[in-house]
């Protein structure tokens, strides 16, 4: 990149204002001059992804057509998916991919947190997570808003922050580049 910041012109594979809200949060925190752009990508994977690994792969697929549609330093992909427990119960899962023109990458996630068996129900019928969390809690577009974990959180965590932390994760070949090196 010849020494370009890669933070110079970070690119995310989504138009949605959580999404892209959330890149820009953590840019403004380590790169205050660089931009951040929103593009409409695939994701490659179901609109509601069953778990983690659909899940990495969507957020994956995001960065890279990302990357290669607006020809950024970085691009980033976030993707939100459920995972199907053991027990019967369902849990959230969510992850952030970054990736640069040279190849490297990095991958980050969490918001691992229960589902209500209500919700659960609808999404093993094909509902998509935040449709199903629009009809429980009597909701509109809630996945560009607080999203279910801000609804079962009861606000104390919004979408934007918990991806903010998934981001950040994503970043840590830059941002600790000297524990990345190969030898």
């Amino acid at each position: 990149m010849t020494g370009a910041s890669p933070f110079a012109r970070v690119a995310v594979g989504s138009t949605n204002p959580v999404k892209v809200a959330a890149v820009a949060a953590v840019l403004a925190r380590i790169a205050p001059a660089g931009a951040v752009q929103g593009v409409s990508v695939p994701s490659g994977v179901a609109d509601q992804p069953m778990g983690d690994d659909a899940t990495i792969l969507g957020a994956r697929t995001r960065a890279e057509g990302a990357l290669r549609a607006l020809g950024a330093t970085l691009a980033i992909g976030l993707e939100g998916g459920c995972v199907e427990l053991g027990d019967g119960t369902m849990r959230t899962c969510a992850w952030a991919v970054a990736v640069d023109p040279s190849g490297r990458s990095g991958v980050g996630g969490s918001l691992a947190m229960p589902l209500p068996p209500e919700v659960a129900a609808l999404v093993r019928r094909g509902v998509e997570l935040g449709h199903a969390m629009d009809r429980v809690a009597n909701a509109h577009n809630t996945k560009q808003g607080a999203g279910a974990v801000g609804i079962l959180t009861a606000g104390l965590i919004d979408r934007q922050r918990a991806y903010e932390t998934l981001v950040t994760y994503a970043l840590s070949p830059w941002l600790a580049s000297a524990y990345w090196t190969t030898a």
